[in-house]
């Protein structure tokens, strides 16, 4: 029945007619092929891909920048404890630093930072698989500039309250230096990489609710509820 009904169409359309739907069809067709290149798991394109590459190496420093940051807030253990809800525990240490003894006494600024260490850590990994995959290209994590000062910062404070309100400040700001390169990933990296696309999209989120909740700790527990947080971490070099 189809090949019949398909052979009374085409015996009752115009040989023009015929003419422009086939060139409709193959120009369709061409469409999805070039769309069907555009593949996620493919490089970017253009300027894009120099975006891409820049922002993966930035984002890929600035998190290892934040590892031994938090590790000297909630210390560093070698391996975990059995209590799932241990509140000392720490995290492990950063290659090249030794042991740390946690500066943090409040038990929630430790939770955080331990937190935070773990899921840099998987971000590092994600970022380093996709300069990987999409350019071949692998980036061993380096303390960036602005990160060496701010851990120097953080060495060299007193543990305790006085550690408490310094790192809440000084991660605050570290977290704030990310938050414009990843809203720009949003529209600058190429439209087919869905996957960067919510990688991106979870460090906004993230990093935006972290400023926020350390805010909120010094207004609340350290009376500091006019504290504005500044960018830093960016280098001359980088189109964000």
């Amino acid at each position: 029945m189809n090949r019949i009904a398909n052979d009374v169409i085409h015996l009752s359309v115009p040989a023009s007619r015929r003419r422009n739907l086939v060139a409709r069809t193959f120009a369709g067709l061409a469409l999805v092929a070039l769309a069907g290149s555009a593949s996620a798991d493919g490089p970017g394109r253009g300027a894009t891909a120099s975006f891409e590459k820049n922002y993966l190496v930035f984002i890929i420093d600035h998190h290892y920048s934040a590892l031994r940051m938090t590790e000297l807030a909630a210390g560093t253990d070698t391996q975990r404890n059995a209590p799932v809800n241990n509140p000392t525990e720490g995290t492990s240490p950063t290659p090249g630093f030794g042991a740390s003894v946690a500066k943090a006494s409040d038990e929630q600024i430790r939770s955080m930072s331990r937190q935070a260490n773990r899921t840099q850590r998987e971000e590092i990994m994600k970022a380093q698989r996709f300069l990987q995959q999409w350019y071949g290209i692998q980036h061993q994590p380096q303390l960036t500039a602005d990160g060496q000062k701010m851990i120097a910062t953080l060495e060299s404070t007193p543990a305790g309250p006085q550690f408490n309100q310094t790192f809440l400040r000084t991660f605050s700001n570290h977290h704030l230096s990310a938050l414009a390169p990843s809203l720009h990933c949003q529209v600058k990296s190429d439209i087919a990489h869905d996957a960067l696309h919510r990688y991106c999209d979870n460090i906004v989120v993230a990093q935006k609710n972290g400023i926020n909740d350390m805010r909120e700790m010094l207004c609340k527990q350290y009376g500091d509820c006019g504290f504005v947080p500044a960018t830093g971490d960016k280098r001359k070099d980088q189109d964000f």
